[in-house]
Formats: C-alpha cells, structure tokens, sequence
C-alpha cells in the first residue's frame, strides 16, 4: 500500500476537474481525498483516517462550484464493499472542510457493493451512479436521497448523461 508521508506515489484512483474553476482538482486514493487549487501544484487532504469520506474510487465535483464534491466510500481495496455494508454518498460543500452523509433510498444492510472510479456523473442537480454489483441508482436531490432504477445489470463501471 502507498505510504501516507511521502509526496508522490499514493495511487490516484481518479482525479477530476471543476468545469469553470480548472484549477481545482479532486481527486480520491489510497491515502485519502485530496483537493488541488493550483492546477495540481500542491495538494491538501480533505479527509480523514477513520472517517467515512476517505477511501472509495469515485468522485465528481461540481462544474461550477469547485467547493462541492461527492464521493462515495468504500472499506478498502483489498474489501471492495460498502463501508458497514451500508451504501452512502458523501457530499461537500466547503471544500472538504467537512462532509455529509446521504443514504436515503440506498440498501442500508447486509450491502457487499461499491461504485468503480468511473461510475459516478452529475448533471445540474441530478447525479447517477452504478454499482459492481450492477445496481443503478439516481437523485434529483444533488444526493440527498436516490431511487434504484435496477438491480439487475451487470457490473457498473461508467455513467454518463448524454
């Protein structure tokens, strides 16, 4: 596993940019969630050992507010699964100074799923993601609560709106 303390070598899982503030980048590793305001020059972790936004794969920022950004988590990758086997996607809103935690409408027991890097997209207030498991959910609530669209596809491992 990538050590922590070093500067370079944490293993990005994926990296995204903010549409009107390009230099603001997320992105999300084995170290943690981290934001760049200088077009990736330096960076400042936004998360915590031991908190629920942390480790996961996918992330978005918002197109045009470089201050909010969803992810969702996961244990590990050794444990790709729902972190207490409840699916969640967390929100920002202040840069990562501190995280909310959405559920409603998500399998909240007994959930051995996760998203992949690239199974997250929003569009205006809607946000989509897919699961491994291939599971499919959306909000129009910009994640506070989601409805599953399905259950039976094959694993997820993009989403994008037309």
């Amino acid at each position: 596993m990538p050590d922590p303390d070093v500067e370079i070598g944490h293993d990005p899982h994926l990296m995204v940019r903010c549409q009107s503030q390009p230099n603001v980048l997320w992105q999300q590793n084995h170290c943690g969630i981290f934001r760049s305001t200088d077009g990736g020059e330096s960076w400042s972790r936004v998360s915590a050992a031991g908190e629920l936004a942390h480790f996961g794969f996918a992330i978005a920022v918002d197109p045009t507010d470089g201050e909010t950004a969803w992810a969702i988590p996961a244990v590990s990758d050794e444990v790709r699964v729902a972190v207490d086997r409840k699916l969640c996607v967390c929100r920002t809103t202040d840069g990562g100074k501190s995280w909310q935690y959405f559920r409603t409408g998500l399998p909240q027991t007994s959930c051995y799923d996760f998203a992949f890097r690239h199974a997250l997209d929003l569009s205006d207030d809607r946000l989509v993601f897919g699961t491994a498991c291939g599971s499919l959910y959306i909000s129009d609530t910009r994640g506070e609560s989601w409805q599953c669209l399905s259950t039976q596809l094959p694993p997820i491992y993009s989403v994008r709106f037309a």
